[in-house]
C-alpha cells in the first residue's frame, strides 16, 4: 500500500501514520446558541467546515466536525474552553456507480470491517461527492478500499480549492 504524497496524521501510537481525516468531537451544553458560538469561533479563525454532525440529548450535545486544517483546528480547540477529543476517519470519494454507498459498504463488508457511523462531506471533485466513515479497523478499511479502487481523501484534498465545483 503506497500513500506517497498524501497527508498523514500521527495517532496515539508513535511512528504509526496513514492517510485519513481527523474528526473533532466537541461537547457542549444543549442550549440555544451554543452551536452557533462554536461555528462563529471556527469562522473567526478562517477554518472551513467540511463536515458537521450533531448528536444531542436533553442536557448535552456532541458535534462531530471535520475541518480543512487539522493543525490549526487542534490548536484552537486546545486554547478554547471546549471539551473535545479527536478521532481518525476514512474519507472516501463516492464512486461513479448507480449505488455508490452500496459499493463502498460491500467492499468493507467483504473484509469484515464494521462501519460505526458515516456522514457526508462537503466535498465535490470530478463531479463526485464524498463520505466520512468511522470504522472499527481503520488500517484494514483504508487498505481494503484502496485495493478495491476507491479514492481515499486526505486533508490535502480539503485544502486544495482549485478543483472544487
Amino acid at each position: 500500500m503506497d500513500f506517497d504524497g498524501q497527508s498523514s496524521y500521527p495517532t496515539g501510537e508513535p511512528g504509526k501514520e496513514w492517510p485519513c481525516l481527523r474528526q473533532f468531537c466537541v461537547f457542549m451544553e444543549n442550549r440555544v446558541g451554543y452551536l452557533h458560538q462554536l461555528l462563529k469561533l471556527l469562522e473567526k479563525f478562517d477554518l472551513r467546515i467540511i463536515a458537521l454532525s450533531t448528536v444531542d440529548s436533553v442536557d448535552v450535545a456532541m458535534s462531530r466536525i471535520v475541518l480543512d486544517n487539522y493543525e490549526r483546528a487542534r490548536e484552537l480547540f486546545e486554547l478554547s474552553e471546549y471539551t473535545f477529543f479527536e478521532k481518525d476517519l476514512i474519507g472516501v470519494e463516492l464512486p461513479d456507480d448507480t449505488q455508490p454507498y452500496m459499493r463502498i459498504c460491500l467492499s468493507l463488508l467483504q473484509a469484515e470491517v464494521n462501519i460505526d457511523y458515516t456522514y457526508p462531506l462537503l466535498y465535490r471533485r470530478h463531479g463526485r461527492g464524498a463520505i466520512a466513515l468511522c470504522v472499527d479497523d481503520i488500517d484494514l478499511g483504508i487498505k481494503t478500499l484502496t485495493e478495491q479502487g476507491h479514492r481515499i481523501i486526505t486533508e490535502k484534498d480539503l485544502k486544495d480549492d482549485d478543483e472544487y465545483i
